[in-house]
């Protein structure tokens, strides 16, 4: 493996297994946790962590996992990736902050720059800066509204948008990101989500139904002429990878652009070439009018971004818009960094080659057992959705059962799905096919075993 794939800490690129899983030093951290944090702060591993890079996580108990997580598809360019680290200490030592809204810098217009460049479309563009997915995502509806003087807000079935209450009354899935949090924000409307897997006349007439279902609500319910913006994830993460049928994300740009309405591309997972692309509505040849992006933005330090069309993000009046920390200057040199690290190491085309392998993974697996569904997703952004054998009723305990399996011989992985039967897999870009094939192998074993 080359030196470029690496990144990070000098750490060792294997999976090593010393303790019981959690081990001695987790264990005391899990308690101390308890007394200190509420309840509500779940983790998915119980594993706390030393060091990270490349494609491997070492926990406090010295065990060595690979990463097939990505922090939720935060450290795409690997955990402590150099330009990162170089570029986030170089900004640290001269100012940690100073807020662009009172004294502005440099670094934010350069990630601005870098994002009205890469984002799909010839049109003029304009990005703001935002600490977190939730908020870029609020803003962008607050953009929309400020343009259009329109107030409705279209979002769909399995869509996951944040936690703040704008975004959380966006969010489909009620437990646990709803439960008992209400009342939730006005005008916000769901439409089906063209689901090929589970669309109830097939996957063959899933576009074509959804879009019909999408229009009447839109145009017969609501208005066309009340609604500021749709706003989609071009493949859905919480909800479970779900890519959209062919075609229905095309159909549902022009139908938003005959009516005057904003098409908001949620790219807060996909993006920043998690999918194979620096953006996943690329694959669709979609140009949306707002793209917001997180996660993988800045390599781990928080920041997010809504990135449009020049007249739309001109139209909230000054003042309107803005953060204390929003764009702080360290997470904008990080995000350079990230940029660096992605065309430098020609991570678009590695994200595709880690999803070829993923998926040929996948197929061989499923091929001797039949709890596996489907298998779907873009780049380093695959799924399994799971299902109880001989139907498509979904299969939380065997998601369970495969990701204590694959935690307790060093490989971490994520759920998701509105039903939970969903394992997901977003290693770091810079991860080895090999260290991906051992990870692959425990993964294998754990479906042997269900």
């Amino acid at each position: 493996m080359t030196a470029s794939l690496v990144g990070g800490p000098a750490l060792q690129q294997v999976r090593r297994v010393r303790t019981d899983i959690p081990g001695p030093r987790s264990l005391e951290l899990a308690e101390r946790r308890a007394a200190a944090l509420p309840a509500g702060l779940a983790s998915a591993a119980g594993v706390y962590v030393a060091a990270a890079g490349g494609g491997v996580v070492v926990d406090v108990d010295d065990n060595s996992f690979i990463d097939l997580g990505s922090g939720i598809a935060v450290t795409t360019v690997g955990n402590a990736a150099p330009a990162v680290v170089s570029k986030a200490a170089a900004q640290l030592a001269q100012y940690t902050h100073t807020c662009f809204l009172a004294t502005p810098y440099e670094p934010y217009i350069e990630v601005a720059e870098a994002l009205n460049r890469l984002a799909p479309g010839d049109h003029e563009k304009r990005t703001a800066l935002f600490n977190t997915g939730s908020e870029a995502v609020e803003n962008a509806v607050k953009y929309a509204r400020a343009a259009t003087g329109r107030p409705a807000v279209v979002v769909f079935d399995h869509a996951f948008h944040g936690r703040s209450l704008l975004t959380m009354t966006m969010t489909a899935k009620n437990q646990p990101y709803k439960h008992g949090f209400g009342p939730f924000a006005p005008e916000v409307y769901r439409a089906p989500m063209a689901y090929p897997y589970r669309w109830p006349s097939g996957p063959e007439n899933c576009a074509a139904e959804a879009f019909s279902q999408f229009t009447q609500l839109v145009d017969a319910q609501l208005g066309a002429d009340a609604v500021a913006c749709v706003v989609v994830e071009p493949i859905q993460g919480e909800g479970g990878f779900i890519v959209p049928a062919d075609g229905f994300l095309a159909k549902v740009a022009d139908f938003c652009r005959d009516r005057g309405i904003l098409l908001v591309a949620d790219e807060v997972q996909t993006g920043i070439a998690r999918a194979g692309a620096w953006f996943a509505c690329e694959h669709e040849g979609l140009v949306p009018d707002l793209i917001t992006t997180a996660k993988g933005l800045a390599g781990g330090m928080p920041l997010a971004a809504v990135t449009g069309r020049a007249d739309i993000m001109d139209a909230a009046h000054a003042g309107g818009i803005g953060g204390t920390y929003s764009g702080n200057p360290v997470a904008c040199a990080a995000a350079l960094g990230v940029f660096e690290e992605i065309e430098a190491g020609g991570l678009i085309e590695r994200a595709r080659a880690i999803g070829d392998l993923m998926v040929r993974q996948l197929r061989e697996i499923a091929a001797t057992t039949d709890v596996i569904g489907d298998i779907r997703g873009r780049g380093a952004m695959i799924a399994a959705e799971l299902v109880q054998p001989g139907t498509r009723e979904p299969n939380r305990e065997a998601v369970a059962a495969l990701t204590r399996h694959c935690q307790d011989n060093g490989v971490l992985t994520l759920t998701a799905g509105t039903f939970g039967n969903v394992l997901r897999f977003l290693p770091p870009l810079t991860i080895s096919d090999d260290l991906l094939a051992e990870a692959f192998e425990v993964v294998r074993d754990g479906f042997a075993n269900l």
